[in-house]
């Protein structure tokens, strides 16, 4: 292996989650914050859970209800440009 160009390992790297939960793991970087872990994920708890910015699916159906209600037009039929 090459010389200087490899980051430091830490053994003992810290990740701390937004459900309060800490654990050990090994990485490259000093401690580390993340948003969901094995305690709080659905797939291993077995609930369901909404992750994501909160709005998005309500913004979503407000938009299909918008469109859904306002009258559709008809187009107006596309004319080519005579050549000179």
């Amino acid at each position: 292996m090459k010389k200087d160009i490899h980051p430091q390992y830490y053994n003992d790297t810290e990740v701390r989650c937004a459900c309060g939960n800490k654990f050990k793991v090994g990485s490259t970087k000093p401690d580390l914050d993340v948003e969901i872990c094995y305690k709080c994920h659905p797939f291993y708890t077995g609930k369901e859970k909404f992750i994501g910015i909160a709005g998005k699916v309500e913004k979503f159906k407000a938009r299909r209800a918008k469109a859904a209600a306002k009258p559709k037009t008809a187009k107006k039929p596309r004319v080519k440009k005579q050549k000179k």
